[in-house]
């Protein structure tokens, strides 16, 4: 795990990021994670960093369980899914080089 800053986690709260870093691995294993405190709302914000399609999956994985740490546990606990930069950059210049569609006619 890769943190910009040393943060101070309960142990619940480590318990916690650690559960779902290890949902998240479990399905995508070249995921990598980053833990930093955020302000709105304030929380634990887990950044995890996916290069696949749709960063949806990732809460498909966790979206259960996430709301449950957040509700029935309290925790300000958050899950938030990025796409590599290099993936990012590699689509909008793809998009960039693309034919546009056809104009429709008027009528």
């Amino acid at each position: 795990m890769k943190q910009k800053n040393q943060i101070i986690l309960t142990p619940r709260m480590q318990e916690a990021v650690e559960e779902l870093k290890r949902l998240i691995t479990e399905r995508f294993p070249q995921a990598v994670f980053v833990v930093e405190e955020g302000f709105d709302p304030e929380g634990i914000y887990l950044i995890t960093t996916v290069d696949i399609a749709d960063t949806d999956d990732v809460i498909a994985v966790v979206g259960d369980r996430l709301i449950e740490l957040q509700v029935d546990e309290g925790l300000p606990l958050y899950v938030t899914p990025l796409r590599p930069i290099n993936r990012v950059i590699a689509e909008l210049r793809h998009r960039e080089s693309a034919t546009p569609p056809a104009a429709l006619p008027l009528t």
